[in-house]
């Protein structure tokens, strides 16, 4: 029975987070236009997304902001997670703290934050502000992910290359990266979700000119939701899906 007990209490939590998102992929089939009720099965409102050359474009921003985003912020983030780990200076704790205090704060605060440092520097709202809105909220996330396996591994390692004379910048290209390359992946895929997914800071900082999914999405869910937004949220989600499955198959498995 206590097997029978965590099976089903599993089971209900995994219920409970994607009941509603098989919701949406099955009405997204639906062939009613408006209504919640099943009427038939059909192909046309993802046909519908795939015409539709402004919805395409927009895939495109979000695409591109979320891989420079995410590679960005993985840079920073390796760097930064590298240097709390190995160095000693000044405010070390007072940088780990803000660090956790960023992650936590609400996007509404970092969001008009961001506006207002942009305004004050008179830069254009566009894609370089959304971008580097971007890299800003996804870098602490990228800090943590690659900080908790730095503070996992042997530091042994990490001595010892030191004393066979290798410098700092050898034992984080050729020991560090390498023993870190699970979470760097890691941090860049929650990053590039993350910014995918954004629609508070993305509202803040970006210019009419230069529209994102999450934006358009919200956009079109104003009036109801149809059934061409569940076909695209659909896509995202399988998109998503994907890049997690790839993952797994790609990093090799932990002992």
């Amino acid at each position: 029975m206590n097997k029978i007990s965590r099976l089903a209490y599993l089971m209900g939590i995994y219920l409970f987070l994607y009941t509603p998102i098989l919701v949406l992929i099955v009405y997204s089939f639906n062939t009613a236009n408006q209504s919640l009720i099943w009427q038939g099965f059909t192909w046309q409102w993802y046909a519908q997304l795939l015409a539709n050359k402004n919805l395409q474009i927009v895939a495109l921003h979000s695409l591109a902001v979320g891989f420079l985003a995410a590679t960005g912020a993985t840079i920073i983030g390796t760097f930064a997670a590298a240097s709390l780990y190995k160095y000693k200076f000044f405010g070390k704790k007072l940088i780990h703290g803000i660090i956790f205090i960023l992650i936590v704060s609400p996007d509404i605060v970092t969001g008009i934050s961001l506006l207002v440092l942009f305004s004050a520097l008179k830069i254009p709202l566009g894609f370089w502000t959304l971008l580097l809105a971007h890299i800003t909220f996804c870098v602490p996330f990228v800090t943590v992910t690659v900080y908790s396996r730095l503070v996992g591994s042997d530091k042994n390692i990490f001595e010892a290359a030191k004393d066979l004379g290798a410098t700092d910048s050898i034992i984080f290209y050729r020991i560090m990266v390498p023993l870190l390359w699970p979470a760097i992946i890691a941090g860049w895929l929650l990053s590039f979700t993350l910014s995918m997914d954004d629609v508070v800071i993305s509202f803040f900082v970006t210019g009419p000119e230069f529209d994102v999914l999450p934006l358009k999405i919200f956009s079109m869910v104003r009036t109801g939701v149809k059934p061409e937004v569940n076909a695209l949220c659909s896509v995202m989600f399988g998109v998503t899906l994907g890049v997690v499955l790839l993952y797994r198959l790609v990093m090799p498995k932990e002992k």
